[in-house]
């Protein structure tokens, strides 16, 4: 079993900026993909950015020179670096680790809020 624990969330001013962490615990996988995903009220859950672990990114359009996943292998974690925000960032983030044999892990997501 793995469990995820993320942190950072808040609330944040527009332009501002925050920093989410994801720590993995249990039986990991040593190649896996980690990723964030958001949730808005009303709207389907979508992956923000994921990266395997060796390094590769992938960003959906919207945070593409905004947002910076990045991990820290020995320390089980992941971040997530988030620029310029603005009230379409709002959302609960979530994160994810997928393993090769199809398992996908979730945790129990942070509340991130832009608003002046």
């Amino acid at each position: 079993q793995v469990q995820l624990v993320e942190s950072g969330g808040g609330l944040v001013l527009p332009g501002g900026s925050l920093r989410l962490s994801c720590v993995a615990s249990g039986n990991i996988f040593m190649i896996n993909t980690m990723g964030w995903y958001r949730q808005a009220p009303g709207k389907q859950r979508e992956l923000v950015a994921s990266i395997t672990n060796g390094g590769n990114t992938n960003y959906t359009d919207s945070v593409k020179g905004r947002f910076t996943i990045s991990r820290d292998n020995a320390r089980r974690t992941v971040f997530l670096q988030m620029n310029s925000l603005n009230s379409d960032d709002t959302a609960v983030y979530y994160c994810n680790l997928k393993t090769p044999l199809g398992g996908s892990f979730w945790g129990q997501g942070t509340q991130v809020t832009v608003s002046s």
